[in-house]
């Protein structure tokens, strides 16, 4: 457990804050590309405990500004795109997307106040359907080559959701490979067939067996967690019988990303971002290594869930996440539905909005949450020394970190020490797109690449 003060230090993230100083230098997601999209591509956003307004010109230039023009703080999100930038509906004092002021229509047309006026703005990339922004006050880092950048736009899928709770405890359901045979087990196996779109339905790499079922019937996995040079990679084994492993490998990126397998042939990649210190948004990129998303699908699934415009659960704590007793007793674990993102949503927000720590009890199967927090901590101390942190990257150290290898499946209890690489890397080899093979595993099997060029 820890003190008050120890988890104020590695929770909160507002500007002043040790923790929000790490935060902001990274790139962080800001909205999805379809929420800039129709006649008024103009959103208001909060990241960070900041508030902004994101926007895309005429020229299809994105820019990111602070929310309160100014010149008497009116919100810019109800402003008017037009003459090459974003107008304030107050005055009319007109804004491009590097916070320029370009006109103050209502000053006398020999007033130079234009000229001193600049209004706080902030780089802005697109990647694969995320807006990400960057709120430091030094250069932007590079982006990583992480596969869900690195594969062309018809193989990856972009989505998000809102959870009121804090960042941390979301991101730590993520690294938790535990939990799975609890909170999302299912008393009854779908059809593998019919499981696109859908986390743990499929069937492990290398057999018929429904991850469901493994996850259901071997609760108890074996769990090792190793430093990398993007953050931590977690390795959880499930022995089904004395010849015959389950292996399941996810990845903590850090700050507050990580990497899981969908299924054999997609990937999740999800930052559990800060909207302020008692709610969050994650983001996701589905990325396929066989064949373009399915688009189409892959949204109309989520949207029977989230609503819009802010993507919040329609199953949340004023209905009770939809839980039902019979079910509970009869199909799934906590009777609330078969979609896990619910399952997810309850167990972090059901710990109020920021966890008390002061009360945890954690055991041996934490070992990946015990160490990411003293990860995190580590990286805090740097920003405030003035230091860079882990994972902020310039152009040759980015290209450095790819990948990373994530997968799910069977394989031999003796040797699934290189089994999981060699099915990470076999997919990347058949891959339409120029899926990357990690260097680290280069390192540790280059027998694996060179046998598979």
């Amino acid at each position: 457990m820890l003190s008050q003060q120890e988890n104020d230090h590695i929770t909160r993230i507002g500007p002043g804050t040790a923790a929000g100083k790490l935060m902001r230098q990274y790139w962080q997601p800001v909205a999805l590309t379809v929420e800039l999209g129709g006649s008024r591509p103009v959103k208001a956003v909060r990241l960070l405990g900041q508030n902004f307004v994101v926007f895309r010109d005429a020229q299809g230039r994105y820019g990111m500004l602070d929310r309160d023009c100014p010149h008497r703080g009116a919100d810019l999100a109800f402003g008017r795109l037009e003459n090459g930038g974003l107008r304030c509906a107050f005055h009319g004092w007109l804004f491009d997307v590097d916070g320029k002021c370009l006109e103050t229509p209502a000053e006398p047309p020999t007033s130079r106040i234009c000229q001193g006026i600049r209004q706080g703005a902030y780089p802005i990339r697109e990647k694969n359907g995320i807006l990400f922004a960057y709120l430091g006050k030094d250069s932007p880092p590079a982006f990583p080559e992480l596969d869900c950048f690195v594969a062309p736009d018809a193989y990856t899928f972009a989505f998000k959701g809102l959870m009121e709770c804090n960042w941390l405890q979301a991101l730590e359901v993520g690294i938790d490979p535990a939990h799975a045979s609890f909170l999302h087990r299912f008393f009854e196996d779908e059809d593998t067939a019919t499981a696109y779109g859908k986390q743990f339905r499929g069937a492990s790499a290398d057999s018929d067996l429904p991850m469901t079922k493994i996850l259901r019937e071997y609760e108890q996995p074996i769990i090792n967690v190793e430093r990398t040079e993007f953050g931590l990679r977690l390795i959880a084994l499930r022995e089904i019988d004395a010849e015959r492993t389950h292996v399941r490998v996810t990845n903590q990126v850090f700050p507050h990303a990580f990497v899981i397998p969908m299924s054999a042939d997609m990937t999740i990649t999800q930052w559990h971002v800060p909207v302020d210190d008692t709610n969050c948004y994650w983001y996701a990129i589905f990325t396929s290594y066989s064949t373009p998303v399915d688009k189409d699908k892959m949204r109309a699934q989520r949207l029977e869930l989230y609503e819009l415009p802010d993507y919040r659960s329609r199953k949340n704590k004023s209905n009770d996440y939809g839980f039902d007793a019979h079910e509970q007793q009869t199909q799934t674990y906590t009777g609330m539905g078969a979609d896990i993102n619910v399952h997810d949503q309850w167990a972090v927000e059901s710990m109020g909005a920021i966890q008390d720590r002061t009360r945890e009890h954690l055991g041996q199967s934490d070992r990946a949450i015990i160490l990411y927090r003293r990860l995190l901590r580590e990286q805090i101390a740097k920003a405030a020394a003035g230091e860079p942190a882990m994972m902020v990257l310039d152009d040759r150290t980015a290209r450095m970190v790819q990948g990373p290898a994530t997968m799910d499946g069977i394989g031999p209890t003796r040797g699934w020490e290189t089994y999981w690489m060699e099915v990470d890397v076999k997919r990347r080899r058949r891959a339409p797109w120029a899926a990357p093979v990690p260097a680290d595993i280069a390192e540790r099997a280059p027998h694996l690449v060179s046998a598979a060029e």
